[in-house]
Parts: C-alpha cells; structure tokens; sequence
C-alpha cells in the first residue's frame, strides 16, 4: 500500500521487522560464502586424509581382484560382495560427506546465526503464476546474479589459466621424465591451480556477503508511514493510550483524596502545595504521605480537609521538602523531627477543649 501510494523506503528497519523477515527465513545469506568455505575446507581435507584414502582404496582394490579368480558367482555371494564393496566405499566417502555437513552448516552459522524455521518450505501458489514467473527471469535481481557469475568464472578462469600458462615451459620437459615424476607434477600444478582458485572465491565470498547485507538491509527498509503503522500494532494507539493514562491519573487521585479525611494534618506552602500525612503509632513506622498536590489539586485537598476538620499547618520549607516523597511512602528520616513537632502541635490542639471555630 505504501508502494503504491509513491512513499520512499527511506527508515531504517526497526527490531520487529528484523525479526518478522527472519522468521519467514529472510536473510542475508551469501551461497558463494558456502561454496567458498567449502571448497577450502575440501583442499585442507585431502592434505589430511588423501594418504589413508589411496591406501585404503588401493587396499580395496586388491582385495577384490584377489577374489576375482576364486569367486562363487552365485545371488548370495553376489549379493554379499556388493554390500561389502558399499560398506567400504561408505567409510571411504565418510570423512567427505561429514565434512560437507559440518562446513554447510558452520558456514550457515557465521552468517545468519541459529535459525530454525519452516516456512521457506510452505508452497507458495503464487510461484506458479505463469507470468511472475517469466518476469522473474528478467528481473533486477536475476541480472545481479548473472552478473555475479560471470565475475566469478572469469576471474577463476583467468587465475586458472594463467597458472598453467606459467607451468607450460616445465610441462615441456614431462617427455624425458618417468610416469611417476609426470604424474608428481601435474599434481603440483593442479593444488596450485586449486589454491589461487580458493583464494579468489574466498574473495568473491566477502565481496558477496557485504553486498548480500546491505541489499538486505534495503530490502527491509520502511517508508514512514510503516513504522507509524508498527507503532500502533506494538505499543498502541497514542490517542488510546493517552486517554487510559488520563482514566488512570483520574482514578489515583479520587483514591488520594479519599485518604485525606483520615490524614492527621495537611501541611501547606501556603496556598501552592499540600501534603497530608497520616500516622498510625502501631502500625506505621513512620507518618505517611497519603494525599499530594499543588496549585489547584492543593486547594481542593485543603477543602476537603476543613470539611473534615483535618488541621491545616502553614510551614513553607516542610512543604517543599515532603512534596518530593511519593504518595504511600513514609517520610525521609532526615524530616523526623520537624514531622514529630507538627504532629506533636496537632495533637496538643486535638487534646484542648472545642470552642467556636
């Protein structure tokens, strides 16, 4: 709807977009990181294992030639050497297959973390639209990745060719020499060629994962418009909020000013603030403030005071300072003493004889 109204995808992506785009498995992964890693991970494999794989394949070799001449070709017998000739195949194959999982998934790993989701594998039915599909061969992103692989087969190309170009003057000297020592070098020009290869896709690798993150993170980016639609789906219409927060402040300040009655004085500065305090000797530790306010609110706690005959007591600096404690909160122990004297006068005045007020 954006898009279609002109809006420019101009924000950054806010944390739940991010999140909502990796739980539909959208991400920045690069696959030419992977074919790279494991192309890098296959080389150091074979320095490795390739002494152990020739000899156990030689080995494999022999054995079965061995047998060639005294074989019972029968179905039990037939049936018993191809599942030994798997098996040991399979052990052969083992290091290899265990490599690609582990490199496939540490390569998965270092770039988009542990994520686990199913919905990439939900069929989508618009795929099969005939003409999306067709437009999809035309797209931006299918040019990129043309582009990508033909940067790719050239420069591999051009660092293959170049290395053998280099080996042709020692290639010229393979007539005089023995099967083995031609053999030695072609070896020697194939993982130097192999090398320079895996050093140019590892290359590739970054130069297309930087350029997967930031396609991706425009991809993700918001018009202005979103975000203020994110804003109200996760934290709420500010109106609506701003009208509970007012329903709210209501409702706590009929609950204050019910307290105030049972207040034992309200200390006032002397018409900006007042402050009620209550004091129970057997239950409190401390006078309490249960009712606060100023200017307005301040006059109607001192209205509702008289109407109660709750003392009113005019001291400025007293004031100020218990109106900074929070309404329920006993007072600070440095104001002990000045409460205890209100207090003190206010019951003296509760213990005199009623006269005209």
């Amino acid at each position: 709807m954006a898009e279609e109204q002109g809006q420019e995808r101009s924000e950054q992506a806010t944390a739940k977009r991010r999140e909502d785009f990796r739980k539909k498995g959208q991400v920045a992964q690069s696959r030419e990181v992977n074919t790279a890693l494991l192309l890098s991970a296959s080389i150091l494999l074979w320095f490795i294992y390739a002494e152990g794989f020739w000899h156990q394949l030689a080995w494999l070799v022999c054995h079965f030639f061995e047998l060639a001449g005294t074989f019972d070709l029968t179905n039990e017998n037939t049936v018993e050497m191809l599942l030994f000739i798997a098996l040991r195949c399979g052990l052969l194959l083992f290091p290899l297959l265990l490599m690609v999982l582990v490199v496939g998934f540490f390569a998965s790993f270092i770039q988009i973390g542990w994520l686990l989701t199913g919905k990439p594998l939900l069929p989508d039915f618009s795929k099969l639209d005939p003409i999306k599909g067709a437009a999809r061969f035309v797209s931006k992103r299918s040019l990129v990745e043309l582009l990508k692989s033909l940067i790719k087969v050239v420069l591999v190309g051009a660092v293959a060719y170049q290395t053998v170009f280099n080996a042709f003057d020692g290639a010229l000297r393979l007539v005089d020499m023995e099967v083995l020592a031609t053999l030695q070098y072609v070896g020697q020009v194939s993982l130097s060629v192999l090398l320079k290869s895996c050093g140019v896709m590892l290359l590739l690798a970054l130069v297309d994962f930087l350029f997967v993150r930031w396609e991706m993170e425009e991809k993700m980016k918001m018009t202005k418009q979103e975000q203020k639609e994110e804003f109200k789906e996760s934290e709420g219409d500010p109106h609506i909020k701003a009208k509970v927060r007012s329903l709210q402040q209501q409702m706590a300040r009929r609950r204050m000013m019910a307290e105030v009655p049972k207040a034992d004085v309200v200390i006032t500065n002397p018409t900006h603030l007042s402050i009620a305090l209550r004091y129970e000797e057997k239950k409190m530790d401390a006078p309490m403030v249960v009712a606060k306010g100023a200017d307005e609110l301040a006059l109607r706690i001192r209205e509702i005071a008289r109407e109660h005959r709750v003392p009113l007591v005019e001291n400025v600096a007293v004031a100020r300072a218990l109106y900074q404690v929070e309404v329920g909160h006993v007072v600070p122990e440095q104001m002990f003493q000045a409460v205890a004297e209100i207090l003190a006068y206010v019951y003296s005045l509760k213990r005199r004889p009623a006269g005209p007020r």
